[in-house]
């Protein structure tokens, strides 16, 4: 048997890198959430790129929901480029990054600390520059991530935001709930071990649709992301509604469409793709737990149920890691040093 890579090794590692930084960040993360109280933010500004970016996404729909604080994606250039930097009175300004280097994110941060706004670092090197920002730093923890498409830090990531959430509600059932996490992410490493050879059937398909919507649009987006990173696929995510508004069109090219749908809600339009699926002959691929979603698809990628819906997206998004993982070995590809890229990028 070979050797695992890196990234391979990574994904499995999650469960275990999820359960300590629960054990060890919930009394920081309810400092942190104190400290915000007192300022009493009126809504919220998340800065990031890549996969940071798409936990960003979703920290909107985590903050706006369970929290009832609006947020928005930051516009870095604004600070950088164009040197126009927005007001941020009454915001909590949030910089998410793996290597806290980019120094495009670095200075939202440093331009929200300027006009006095609060500000918080996610990070996972707390010596970074984003971390001296920040007047605030919750580190994740992951312990060193070698491969360069981001795994577990993705996830910390997402777990980060999840436990700020909850310190924030004051509240102790959600900190049951994510108790239970790293045993469900486990759980759905072990029931998607067929994705990495299913995918060898999409090993010549030039194009990937990744369909979510909610909580879980943050997922369409990243899983769409490890594909291109180390497949070489053009793939896109979209939200269902969005993608019922014009690009469906492209289906009717037969084009590979991926559907994220845990249960329990169901969205009727991200439930109407599957019935174009079928129509236009395109392949459909589903990671969901609810059974009439995963018997509709050629490739089934199953959740453990009963995943509550503000944490589907840390269990949802590992099919898809082990789908992207598999595409790449079936393309003869190395998943630990995808062709020109690098585990930082500094972008102005």
């Amino acid at each position: 048997m070979s050797k695992p890579t890196l990234f391979e090794s990574e994904v499995r590692e999650q469960p275990a890198v999820l359960q300590r930084l629960l054990a060890q960040g919930r009394e920081q993360a309810e400092a942190i959430a104190e400290k915000v109280r007192a300022r009493d933010p009126r809504f919220a500004v998340l800065a990031a790129r890549g996969s940071s970016d798409n936990a960003a996404r979703y920290g909107q729909y985590l903050l706006g929901i369970d929290n009832r604080l609006l947020a928005a994606l930051a516009t870095p250039s604004l600070f950088t480029q164009y040197q126009a930097a927005p007001s941020l009175a009454g915001a909590l300004v949030i910089g998410i990054s793996q290597s806290g280097q980019s120094p495009d994110i670095v200075e939202v941060l440093r331009g929200a600390r300027r006009q006095g706004a609060p500000t918080l670092a996610l990070t996972n090197d707390t010596a970074s520059p984003l971390a001296a920002a920040a007047e605030l730093v919750f580190p994740l923890r992951a312990g060193p991530e070698r491969a360069v498409a981001a795994t577990k830090t993705y996830t910390t990531q997402l777990l980060a935001l999840a436990m700020l959430s909850a310190a924030l509600r004051e509240d102790e059932g959600p900190w049951s709930e994510l108790r239970a996490l790293p045993d469900r992410v486990a759980a759905a490493i072990d029931l998607n071990a067929a994705a990495v050879p299913a995918a060898v059937a999409f090993h010549e398909r030039n194009g990937l649709v990744v369909l979510g919507r909610g909580y879980n649009l943050a997922t369409a987006s990243e899983i769409a992301l490890k594909v291109q990173e180390t497949a070489g696929v053009m793939a896109q995510g979209y939200s269902s509604a969005d993608f019922l508004h014009g690009p469906m069109a492209i289906l009717l090219r037969g084009l590979p469409v991926l559907i994220v749908a845990p249960g329990p809600r169901a969205f009727d339009d991200l439930d109407a793709v599957v019935g174009l699926a079928k129509k236009t002959n395109a392949p459909l691929l589903a990671v969901s737990d609810r059974t009439e979603i995963l018997s509709a698809a050629a490739v089934p990628m199953a959740l453990p149920s009963g995943t509550p819906e503000w944490l589907s997206p840390l269990t949802a998004v590992v099919p898809g890691q082990l789908f992207a993982l598999g595409l790449c070995l079936a393309r003869g590809m190395d998943p630990d040093a995808p062709g020109g890229l690098s585990k930082v990028t500094l972008t102005r």
